[in-house]
Order: structure tokens, then sequence, then C-alpha cells
């Protein structure tokens, strides 16, 4: 779906969004922003590329952060969660990930957690294995899907009578 045709059905479902991104460094935001009256839609982006950030700004906590580290299922939750409180929105994505050069054999280059609260239902989670594309090829990809996982959602909530 494109992200106008993505604006347009937020409009018709009176979605609200938030986005809280690490990897991505407000790509998300920015895709939905680019297209001219984004704003009756996005309410805010919380860009939250360190650990202190995160949990000022999305309340992520540390004993979190300690036992799962920044990228991980428990901490994209949180932040997904932390950014549906902390807004007008109705719906949020967050993004933590690594997205390169590097990475270790415990969390590989290309690993992406996503996180997206909605009110009313309980916060999904994934991960992601984009593998090592290269720094901007593994955030492009992060920004596409946590897109499309708003999309998604949004369409359900369409349907939903």
């Amino acid at each position: 779906m494109k992200v106008e045709d993505f604006l347009n059905l937020a409009r018709r479902t009176s979605t609200i969004v938030a986005t809280a991104e690490s990897c991505t460094g407000g790509m998300i935001a920015a895709a939905l922003t680019d297209i001219a009256g984004s704003s009756d839609v996005f309410d805010r982006g919380f860009v939250t590329y360190s650990n202190a950030a995160k949990q000022d700004m999305l309340g992520v906590t540390a004993t979190s952060l300690d036992a799962f580290g920044a990228v991980s299922e428990p901490v994209a939750r949180e932040m997904a969660d932390g950014a549906l409180t902390r807004s007008r929105a109705t719906i949020a994505v967050s993004v933590t990930g690594i997205a390169g050069p590097g990475g270790s054999d415990h969390k590989p280059e290309g690993r992406v957690c996503f996180g997206l609260a909605r009110k009313g239902h309980p916060t999904f989670t994934e991960t992601v294995e984009f593998g090592p594309l290269g720094r901007a090829a593994v955030r492009a990809a992060t920004r596409d899907h946590a897109l499309h996982l708003l999309a998604q959602a949004t369409a359900e909530m369409q349907k939903t009578p």
C-alpha cells in the first residue's frame, strides 16, 4: 500500500499515528509527513536512538534493557506502548534494530524488532531478519515493513464493526 493510500485509510478510520524509532532515526515519520496534509493523521514521532532516550521519552525500563538489550521484542513492545500513551495516537509503531555495519553472533546485522500498539488491543511484536543488506537497505526495509504493519492494522480496524 502506498503511503498516500494508508493516510487516506487512516482518515476514514479516524486513526492517529505515532512512531517510536531507533535504527531508522525518523525515516518512518518522514515517509508519513512527506505527504502534504498528513498532519490530520500523524501526531508525533519519537526518535530514541540511545537507551537513555528510550527510557526518558518512552518509559522503557532499565530492567528490560539490561535483561534483553535494546534490540529485543520486549523493548520494542515498551517503545510502542510508550509512544501510544505519550501521544494522542490510536496506533503506534516502534522499531529497534541493528542496521549495520556490524552486529554479533547473538544479534546479527539486519535484525529488527517491531512493536505495534493500538488502543483496545494487545501489543503485537515481531522480529524480522533482513540480513546483512547494508545500512541503507536495512533501514529502508525497516521503514517499509513498519508502514506495512500500520496499514495492515488500520485495514483490520476498518473491517471491525
